[in-house]
């Protein structure tokens, strides 16, 4: 459970950073460990109610050090919010939530790796764009079970949308939005069986590695060290959960 809880620290401190909730990363610790035979919604649920914690510290240090822009995010988050809700509610089971989840932390891990995340011209995308990007995500998060920051943050940037602060801020929000609709759909559906036992100490470890990281992120703006180390946690958990769907 220690290392466990150190994992998600370090997670939440990373993720947090540039205004992650971490969900991909929570997904990827505990698919390293033997929670990993738990139960599709059992990963998804605990997910997506640490991202509540870590997102909204984020946001909050981000956007006090004003750092949002509402122009930008509302756009993403009016479709995603809806269709997180309806990925949330979808019950993906066995082998086919494997091959998902493994191949969403592998392409995180791409996305991570591609480009620079400093933008020298930011052109803001048209509304229309952002719209179907956002509801794209937040189907594919709830289906998931994270928050979408993971694949927002490098559109965003690689589209040159926005700088590396205010994309920070926006998919905090974002991630927050959805995950809180994401749990709304499962519980729509029955799916939620929290454990506090389990939930106090997991959200004790990120509330104090997000408040760490976020406070950090928003003062810096080179993350290419962070996103070095994500994608050896993200890449080690893709492989994991890709090897359980060939039987290995």
């Amino acid at each position: 459970m220690w290392l466990i809880l150190a994992g998600l620290f370090v997670v939440a401190a990373l993720y947090s950073s540039v205004g992650h909730g971490g969900g991909s990363g929570y997904l990827a610790i505990l698919s390293l460990t033997s929670y990993a035979t738990a139960e599709t919604i059992w990963l998804k649920q605990y997910a997506w109610s640490l991202n509540l914690i870590v997102a909204a510290l984020a946001f909050w240090h981000y956007h006090r050090q004003g750092h949002h822009d509402w122009g930008l995010t509302l756009p993403f988050v009016v479709a995603s919010v809806p269709l997180a809700a309806v990925g949330g509610y979808m019950s993906v089971e066995g082998s086919v939530y494997d091959l998902l989840l493994g191949l969403a932390l592998l392409i995180a891990a791409w996305r991570l790796s591609a480009g620079k995340w400093d933008v020298e011209e930011v052109r803001p995308p048209e509304p229309t764009k952002a719209v179907l990007v956002g509801g794209g995500i937040g189907l594919a998060s709830g289906v998931v079970g994270i928050g979408g920051g993971i694949f927002l943050s490098p559109v965003i940037m690689l589209s040159g949308w926005a700088s590396a602060k205010q994309t920070a801020a926006t998919a905090a929000l974002f991630i927050w939005m959805n995950s809180l609709a994401g749990l709304l759909g499962a519980g729509a559906s029955g799916q939620i069986g929290l454990d506090l036992g389990l939930l106090a100490p997991f959200g004790a470890a990120v509330l104090l590695g997000g408040g760490i990281g976020s406070r950090y992120g928003s003062a810096v703006s080179s993350q290419n060290g962070v996103k070095g180390l994500l994608m050896i946690v993200i890449c080690a958990a893709a492989i994991r959960r890709l090897l359980t769907v060939v039987g290995l």
